[in-house]
C-alpha cells in the first residue's frame, strides 16, 4: 500500500511583517546621508531650543536614536563647556551644539566646542564667518547651518558647510517669511552637494517621509519635544503647550520701521502684548535722545531673552514667551522622549507599509 509523506513547510515569515521589514529598510535607505553625518540611528534632529535643549533632554533625544543639539543661547564659553561635559555624562550617543553667530564671544564658544571634542556644530542666527566654518572644520567637527534660502544655501556649500538646515516660518521662535514646504521646493531639488535637513512646522512621521522622499536627508524637530519627560520645562510652560492650537502660535509684529525685528512666533498672551508695548516705549525713548539707536535696537532684541526664561523656567505663562512652532497643536500629552521618537518612526513606517496593501495607503 502507497503512501505518500507528509513533511513540514518551513516555517514562513507573516507577511505583515515581512512588509514591515522592507518598510524599515526603505526607511533607513532615505536617510541614509543624514545618519551617516549625524552617526545616529535615526536622521532626527532635536531643534535647538533655548533653556529647553539642555543636557537632560540633548542626552534623552540621543540615546532615543535621534540626535540632541545643546541650545548655547547667552551662555558664555565657560558655562557651555560644563553643559557639554554634563551632557557627555548622560549619552555616549552623538549630539551636538547651536551656536547663535551674532554672540559677542563666538570665538571662545567655538574653543569651547572644540576642547571638549563636540562633533557636530550648528551656526544659527545669521550669516557665519567662513572663518568660523573653516575652525571647526580644521578642528575635525561637521559644520550645519541654516539656509533661509537657496542664494544663500549655495554660498554656505562653497563656504564649506557639511550640511544644511533650510526652516520655514511655521517653526516656534525667530523665524523667516517663508514656508516649510516652499523652502523645500526651492532648495532640494537644486542642492545636492551636501545633506539638508527641513524644518518647520514638522510634527508627525508621515510628514518627515515626504520631506526624504523629496530628496532630504532628515528633518529637526523642537516644538514636539518640548512636552517630553525629560524637558527641563516648568509644568505650567507645557501645559500651555498641550492646551494650544496650531493657530495660536503666532508670529510678532514690528511696530516701528526704524527699528527691525525678525518676527518671533509664540503662543499669545500678555508678554506679547507687552513685547508691542515695549517696541513703542523704546522707540519714543530714542526720540526723545534717551538712548542711542543701538541701544534702543538691543533692548528691543533682548526682550525675548529674559522673557522666554521666565516662562520655561519659572512658569510665568502670562508674562513669559511662549515660543512655540506651528506643530503644538500636535502635542497633546507629555511623554517620554523615546515614545516621542517611536511614535515619529511607526507613523513614517505604516505609510510605507500601506503603500504595498492592495487597498493602498
Amino acid at each position: 500500500m502507497r503512501t505518500d509523506a507528509v513533511t513540514a513547510a518551513p516555517p514562513v515569515a507573516a507577511p505583515a511583517a515581512d512588509a514591515r521589514q522592507r518598510a524599515e529598510r526603505r526607511l533607513e535607505r532615505l536617510w541614509q546621508r543624514g545618519r551617516e553625518l549625524l552617526g545616529s540611528r535615526y536622521a532626527i534632529l532635536g531643534g535647538a531650543m533655548s533653556w529647553v535643549s539642555e543636557r537632560n533632554l540633548v542626552a534623552a533625544i540621543s540615546n532615543a536614536g535621534g540626535f540632541g543639539v545643546i541650545a548655547c543661547g547667552s551662555l558664555n564659553p565657560d558655562l557651555l563647556s560644563d553643559e557639554i561635559a554634563a551632557t557627555f555624562d548622560l549619552t555616549d550617543k552623538p549630539f551636538g551644539v547651536n551656536l547663535i553667530t551674532m554672540h559677542p564671544e563666538l570665538d571662545g564658544l567655538i574653543d569651547a566646542c572644540i576642547d571638549r571634542g563636540v562633533g557636530h556644530v550648528v551656526l544659527a542666527g545669521g550669516v557665519p564667518p567662513a572663518a568660523a566654518i573653516r575652525r571647526i572644520k580644521d578642528a575635525g567637527a561637521k559644520v550645519l547651518c541654516f539656509a533661509p534660502a537657496l542664494v544663500l544655501a549655495k554660498r554656505l556649500v562653497r563656504n564649506g558647510v557639511d550640511a544644511l538646515i533650510i526652516e520655514g516660518a511655521e517653526a516656534g521662535g525667530h523665524i523667516g517669511p517663508v514656508t516649510t514646504s516652499v523652502l523645500a521646493q526651492e532648495i532640494l531639488p537644486e542642492v545636492r552637494d551636501v545633506p539638508i535637513f527641513v524644518a518647520g512646522g514638522i510634527g508627525r512621521g508621515e510628514v518627515i517621509l515626504s520631506y526624504l522622499e523629496m530628496g532630504a536627508a532628515g528633518c529637526q524637530l523642537g516644538t514636539r519635544f518640548v512636552c517630553t519627560t525629560e524637558s527641563v520645562a516648568h509644568p505650567d510652560f507645557k501645559e500651555a503647550f498641550i492646551r494650544a492650537a496650531a493657530r495660536d502660535a503666532v508670529p510678532t509684529v514690528q511696530l516701528d520701521p526704524e527699528f527691525p525685528v525678525i518676527p518671533v512666533r509664540a503662543l499669545v498672551n500678555r508678554g506679547t502684548q507687552e513685547f508691542m508695548e515695549t517696541q513703542r516705549d523704546v522707540a519714543a525713548r530714542y526720540r526723545r535722545g534717551e538712548m542711542s539707536h543701538k541701544e534702543a535696537q538691543l533692548e528691543i532684541e533682548h526682550f525675548w531673552a529674559g522673557a522666554l526664561k521666565r516662562a520655561v523656567l519659572d512658569g510665568d505663562v502670562e508674562n513669559g514667551s511662549l515660543m512655540a512652532g506651528q506643530s503644538v497643536g500636535m502635542v497633546t500629552r507629555e511623554q517620554p522622549t523615546r515614545e516621542v521618537v517611536e511614535e515619529l518612526i511607526d507613523q513614517a513606517l505604516d505609510v510605507l507599509v500601506a503603500r504595498e496593501s492592495p487597498e493602498g495607503p
